[in-house]
């Protein structure tokens, strides 16, 4: 009933919330992209987007299908690896960003080992601009990070916005210098958020610096300051700094996975986990009340 490449090219555009992203990912053209939501749409008899000329939103009834087409594809896969007899074998050194820590990337993971239990899959942790270097180095052959603005390497995963996070008490005084919580450099969040503060001219305090989320949730929710953080992933406890504190936009960030050089015994490995982590993206926008580990 329902054709596994049209339920692919459903979740690109759910995750990327763009068509043309979509098409991009999937090598395809926008118009082969419109015609598979348009046929799953039919398929299903509901709307599943909503969309004008400035934005693409998912409705409630593409919610619900983000689920139901992850789970079919996982069955497709898990399939074709069965009847193919196709073993993956051999070192995969996965890098994924703090920023995740507190999703359901775990449970993509464990889908993961489940699938391939012959992979030697290593787990590294880490700010993005380290683990940007790291792949850089040929340390990492898959990361799953925020990308650089200048940087127009990986392949998207989800778009979203940064905002200012905070304790839903804290009030961020405009005759002050701004408190921050950040993490240490090379953090892309971090530069992000400096950057613009410098371009309005506001002055600030660092006043809180971690290498560890957890660390930075704790120090939000005492109240010692305010953090730049995805909109779709702001930890529970903490809540967006309202406008009147006039705290500066801090614009959109992606969310990508980046190849590192093809070592031949990794390369299966490293395809079929980032066909996994783009199948199951929407998991990476929900909260999960522990951490990698």
């Amino acid at each position: 009933m329902y054709d596994p490449s049209h339920l692919r090219t459903f979740l690109s555009v759910a995750q990327t919330l763009s068509f043309t992203q979509a098409a991009r990912r999937l090598g395809l053209r926008q118009s082969t992209v419109s015609q598979h939501v348009r046929r799953l749409e039919g398929a299903t008899g509901r709307q599943l987007f909503s969309r004008d000329t400035h934005s693409v939103e998912l409705t409630e009834d593409g919610e619900a299908m983000l689920g139901f087409a992850r789970r079919i594809l996982e069955v497709h896969e898990q399939a074709t690896v069965f009847f193919t007899g196709t073993r993956l074998r051999g070192r995969l050194r996965f890098g994924a960003s703090e920023d995740f820590v507190l999703t359901r990337l775990p449970e993509i993971l464990e889908g993961f080992r489940h699938e391939h239990p012959e992979v030697d899959l290593e787990l590294t942790v880490e700010l993005s601009g380290t683990l940007h270097e790291q792949l850089a180095a040929g340390k990492l052959d898959l990361v799953l990070a925020k990308r650089r603005p200048e940087d127009p390497r990986g392949e998207p995963v989800r778009r979203d916005r940064l905002v200012w996070i905070g304790a839903e008490r804290l009030r961020v005084d405009p005759d002050r210098p701004v408190p921050l919580i950040v993490y240490p450099p090379p953090g892309i969040t971090r530069a992000l958020a400096l950057e613009a503060l410098r371009r309005q001219g506001r002055e600030w305090r660092v006043a809180c610096t971690s290498g560890s989320l957890n660390g930075l949730i704790a120090a939000a929710r005492a109240g010692l300051g305010v953090m730049a953080h995805s909109r779709g992933l702001v930890p529970p406890g903490l809540v967006r700094v309202p406008e009147r504190a006039g705290l500066p936009e801090l614009g959109r960030v992606d969310f990508v996975l980046v190849h590192g050089r093809r070592h031949p015994s990794a390369r299966g490995a490293a395809d079929a986990l980032a066909s996994a982590i783009l199948a199951g993206g929407d998991r990476l926008h929900r909260p999960r009340s522990a951490g990698l580990g």
